[in-house]
């Protein structure tokens, strides 16, 4: 009776995917931090040229991402797929060249890597707890991952920070990473509407004491508290509610056949992993440092591993439905389209043309979306790096696939807790 038992068990087990007792735990945050984190996520007072914000490409309207195949960033203007590429002396000089992430649930413990090259993660490389690019330079007193990841894209030349020749914060930079993050903290300080809120929510002697270790907490403390999502049909079925049929029969492919779970796994559908998918390439690239080529090796930037070449993180599922588009370079714009790429990488390479990438209009930079593709030695290299086998899908497979990750949609958790502010302490505008 045991064994059977058990065996009945295993068969309930395989059926449902992840078993209801998966809880998905987070880090504590504080409410009055969180509220300090909401303004400054959104106000461009923590970019070099005050003219961008976090929430710019991880914006509400847009669910926490950016609905762009690569990001606009500093120097571009408008929101989503409204964002164009600036222009004049303001224009952008580089795309971002990956997709800006959606950012739910990346309060939960179980992210232990960050960007889809893992370049943020646990690590006792600098004595500090943490692998990042700051690496011995980190600030000290940071208490989770989320909060080291915060700080980063402040110092992004082509996300937030701008070109060395254009302000204080890049120039600062270009000498050592850490030399901006003081210069941001004071910007932050001596507005005093900031001021009063650090000092309360940080229990500070005063304005002078904020520093940017309580920026990250707060910002952290704003995406762990305003991004979880956890009410999906997919939770209301783990407790017993029934799937729609389409989402069911996707389900059962999800689970089986298809084999997705091997590496979309646990109740945040993700095993935190890099895998090699064979993404068609777009954009600038990001890779090895003084590397020429427009390329992104992905993983192998960061670790020189060749066996991590191609390599990318392993994005959650959750309230995937609403952050298109999806690759690491937002290569394709429909869900269809990305299941069948993982159904068949080496066709998707091949059948890949670029008028399916979501790039606002950038005229002088337009020979260098897509020039890595004519590099037929590259190309054979990524087509060479796949990490998953073919598995042969019917459309009416995709489609059901396709349902079962709208399973994975949020309820009203989707659209966030504090949402975009009115107005920001430094007087700045607010995008919307």
């Amino acid at each position: 009776m045991k064994l059977a038992h058990a065996i009945l068990l295993l068969g309930l087990t395989l059926a449902a995917g992840p078993a209801p007792a998966e809880e998905v735990t987070f880090h504590p945050f504080d409410d009055a931090r969180a509220k300090l984190g909401q303004f400054l996520f959104y106000d461009p007072i923590l970019s070099g040229n005050r003219n961008i914000s976090c929430g710019t490409c991880h914006h509400h309207d847009t669910f926490s991402a950016d609905a762009l195949s690569l990001g606009i960033g500093e120097g571009g203007r408008g929101v989503g797929v409204r964002r164009d590429a600036g222009a004049g002396r303001d224009a952008i000089r580089k795309r971002v060249p990956r997709n800006a992430p959606g950012l739910w649930n990346i309060g939960a413990t179980a992210f232990t890597t960050f960007f889809h090259d893992g370049r943020v993660g646990l690590s006792d490389a600098y004595d500090n707890g943490y692998d990042s690019p700051a690496e011995e330079w980190l600030p000290d007193g940071l208490p989770n991952l989320l909060a080291v990841q915060a700080i980063f894209p402040l110092t992004a030349q082509f996300e937030m920070a701008g070109n060395p020749d254009e302000n204080e914060i890049s120039g600062a930079i270009h000498d050592r990473i850490d030399a901006a993050w003081p210069i941001l903290a004071k910007r932050v300080r001596v507005i005093p509407e900031y001021g009063e809120m650090f000092v309360a929510a940080f229990d500070l002697p005063g304005p002078e004491a904020v520093e940017i270790t309580h920026i990250a907490i707060a910002l952290a403390d704003f995406m762990n508290a305003e991004w979880r999502s956890l009410d999906a049909p997919w939770d209301a079925y783990l407790d017993g509610t029934p799937l729609a049929p389409a989402q069911e029969r996707g389900r059962v492919l999800f689970f089986g056949r298809a084999n997705c779970a091997s590496c979309h796994s646990g109740p945040l559908f993700t095993d935190h992993g890099f895998h090699a998918l064979a993404i068609p390439p777009v954009g600038p690239g990001r890779t090895r440092r003084f590397d020429p080529m427009p390329r992104d090796v992905g993983r192998m930037a960061e670790t020189d591993d060749l066996a991590d070449a191609y390599r990318f993180r392993t994005p959650s599922l959750r309230n995937v439905t609403l952050t298109e588009p999806w690759g690491h370079n937002g290569a394709y714009p429909t869900l269809a389209g990305i299941v069948r790429h993982h159904a068949d990488p080496v066709a998707g390479l091949a059948e890949w043309t670029p008028d399916l990438a979501r790039l606002p209009d950038a005229d002088w930079l337009g020979a260098t979306d897509f020039v890595i593709r004519s590099d037929t030695r590259e190309m054979a290299r990524v087509a060479a790096a796949i990490d998953i086998e073919p598995v042969a899908l019917s459309e009416a497979e995709v489609a059901d696939l396709v349902a079962f990750l709208g399973a994975l949609e949020g309820g009203e958790s989707r659209y966030g807790r504090l949402g975009v502010p009115d107005a920001v302490p430094s007087g700045l505008p607010v995008d919307r």
